[in-house]
């Protein structure tokens, strides 16, 4: 799931929902979200909601996976359909990465079939390619499929005016870019992240941009990065759970 946060012209509900969502309260913002037959958009919403939330906490698989199945058994455009099947391959990847069990050939399966029912122009286009980045990045060891997928994906995200996904974009191109010695580009690329999730307030991401960004950044400005990535890691309770290795303190030298 991507989005923008919230603009003047949205209405109460949608606020309510990104307001939880941003502070990592998934399950309180899915419970505003009432999936009906007629409503698959809302359906998919859902489901992705929970599995952000499996992303971010390594809990409620079942959940996730109880929302996905629902939002699957509604859907009936194509549209619909290759939406689902975008939060079917990112719940396997997330399960994968994590070490719940090995979906890898399920999530490159949901994406493919996604893949072929979301048009060049469809509007989940762009966030599909974004996680098919993912997958080439993370599961297959595939970097320069993962940057490929990630510039298509910030150029849709970039057509479409879809901020919070421009934030993932620029931070994983980024993150590709520091891995090949170019520290720069990366420190543009992280400061462009975190710009954005602070302008859109996503708070339950900007601990993440923070610390990302001080491993571009020389002394005293890296521990000072840290030190408020550490802050708001506390502050939302541990989350994203996968943050704490990294911001560990680190050893005097």
């Amino acid at each position: 799931m991507s989005g923008s946060g919230t603009t003047q012209g949205d209405d109460p509900l949608r606020t309510a929902v990104w307001r939880l969502r941003s502070r990592g309260c998934w399950t309180d913002a899915a419970a505003l979200l009432a999936p009906t037959a007629d409503r698959p958009s809302v359906a998919v919403e859902r489901a992705a909601l929970l599995i952000e939330r499996c992303l971010y906490t390594e809990r409620g698989w079942a959940d996730a996976e109880d929302a996905l199945r629902a939002a699957e058994a509604v859907a009936q455009e194509d549209e619909e359909r290759g939406a689902a099947a975008c939060e079917r391959g990112y719940l396997a990847y997330a399960a994968t990465l994590h070490g719940v069990r090995d979906r890898a050939d399920e999530a490159r399966a949901a994406l493919g079939r996604a893949a072929a029912l979301l048009g060049p122009s469809a509007p989940g286009r762009p966030l599909l390619d974004f996680r098919r980045g993912l997958l080439a990045q993370y599961l297959s060891d595939a970097p320069q499929a993962a940057r490929a997928a990630y510039r298509r994906a910030h150029a849709g995200a970039t057509a479409q005016d879809d901020a919070l996904l421009l934030s993932f974009t620029w931070r994983h191109l980024a993150a590709l870019a520091l891995d090949d010695g170019e520290v720069a580009e990366a420190r543009h690329g992280f400061a462009e992240s975190l710009r954005i999730r602070e302008e859109l307030g996503y708070l339950v991401g900007t601990a993440p941009a923070l610390a990302a960004l001080a491993d571009t950044e020389p002394e005293p400005e890296a521990t000072r990065l840290r030190t408020e990535a550490r802050r708001l890691f506390r502050l939302l309770g541990g989350v994203p759970t996968w943050l704490a290795a990294q911001l560990s303190p680190r050893p005097a030298v």
